[in-house]
């Protein structure tokens, strides 16, 4: 099988695109959006202060820009895999050299509107760049020596960018977009199998080399207790608080771990713990619920598509999204180390949500031109 690089044509009229857009997956992102300003506006007390207003003007923003995104042919997305791949890694390197810096971390580019976190953008188009790579190749070569080196290449160099800012945990997340692309497209199990022992093998010696504030946040995994009032204090008190939700929650504004400011950094990777204590196990659900909605729904429009292209990327971009939410909701109930991992639309942040919603743009692009072949 050899997909060629030629594009055929397929006119697509403003009105067939408006009836292959996919209502359900835009529903359930307008209604996780809104879910998202709720919890906001109680991070700033009940009312609408600045991370309520900076988070609306964002999701207003960032959806038009997704459904704008999402009328340009998937061609397009194909044709700049991997010339988007290469700006955000100008983009690493600049912020290296210029960047901002803040508490110990230089990683984002002042650009006035926003500061913008390159290493959030990468998650997407590492996937994009992939997913145009392994378009273009004969099934027999998959698996070659070639084939693996460069894909490896490709995750590697901005994993060690994104190290040095440094900012251990977004590397991790860049690496599982990465290696999302090459389960799907074929390439032979034993490499993840050898490529795990490996990682098992060499984890002392890794630990070895983490940043002393790093080598705390495992230890503090490992045992939160060890220094309650401490590095330890944000887990315990996170998981106090889902825990003090029961089944239905203490009401909206009503959470007391984060009205009495027992939980901070609420806003932005703790938002989920905001959110359970204050809906409770019900609303926890129905919150997993939307993004399991959303989760399938990519799936879908990936297995519906007719490019070979499309279908690793929304396979690939699905995968993640779940991955950004399991380890997300792992981290604040302290089954995985805080790593830094923002919870999809919901957790404060420009960056993140931007690549969010490109990837959700090049995601309704792949299921309104669903019938586009690049062959």
């Amino acid at each position: 099988m050899y997909q060629h690089t030629r594009l055929t044509s397929n006119n697509y009229g403003l009105f067939q695109k408006f009836k292959n857009f996919d209502y359900v997956l835009f529903f359930c992102i307008l209604l996780l959006g809104f879910i998202s300003l709720i919890a906001m506006y109680s991070t700033d007390g009940g009312e609408v202060l600045f991370h309520t207003k900076s988070h609306f003007t964002k999701l207003i923003i960032f959806t038009l820009m997704m459904v704008l995104f999402s009328f340009i042919n998937i061609k397009f997305w194909f044709l700049i895999g991997y010339f988007s791949y290469f700006v955000v890694i100008v983009l690493l390197i600049w912020t290296y050299l210029f960047g901002i810096k803040s508490s110990g971390s230089q990683r984002w580019i002042d650009l006035y509107f926003i500061n913008l976190q390159p290493s959030e953008l990468m998650k997407i188009f590492i996937i994009l760049c992939l997913a145009k790579y392994f378009h273009r190749m004969k099934l027999e070569k998959i698996n070659s020596i070639y084939t693996i080196l460069t894909s490896l290449i490709v995750i590697l160099l901005p994993m060690g960018l994104v190290i040095v800012q440094p900012d251990l945990g977004t590397s991790l997340l860049i690496a599982i977009s990465g290696v999302a692309v090459l389960w799907f497209v074929g390439i032979n199990h034993k490499y993840f199998i050898y490529t795990m022992i490996g990682f098992l093998l060499l984890l002392p010696f890794i630990i070895s080399f983490l940043k002393p504030y790093q080598k705390l946040r495992v230890l503090t995994f490992l045992n939160p207790d060890r220094d309650p009032l401490g590095a330890g204090y944000q887990i315990i008190q996170s998981k106090i608080a889902v825990g003090s939700g029961g089944l239905f929650g203490k009401g909206f504004l009503k959470g007391t771990q984060s009205y009495l400011e027992f939980l901070p950094e609420k806003h932005t990777d703790f938002i989920f713990t905001l959110f359970s204590e204050e809906f409770g196990f019900i609303g926890s659900a129905l919150l997993l619920l939307i993004y399991a909605v959303i989760i399938y729904r990519i799936l879908a429009i990936g297995a519906s598509s007719r490019s070979y292209f499309a279908k690793v990327f929304c396979y690939s971009f699905g995968s993640a999204i779940f991955v950004y939410i399991t380890i997300n909701m792992s981290m604040v109930l302290g089954l995985l180390p805080i790593v830094g991992s923002p919870l999809p639309i919901m957790s404060y942040g420009g960056s993140s949500m931007l690549a969010t919603m490109i990837g959700f743009g090049i995601v309704m692009s792949a299921k309104v031109h669903s019938q586009q072949a690049i062959a």
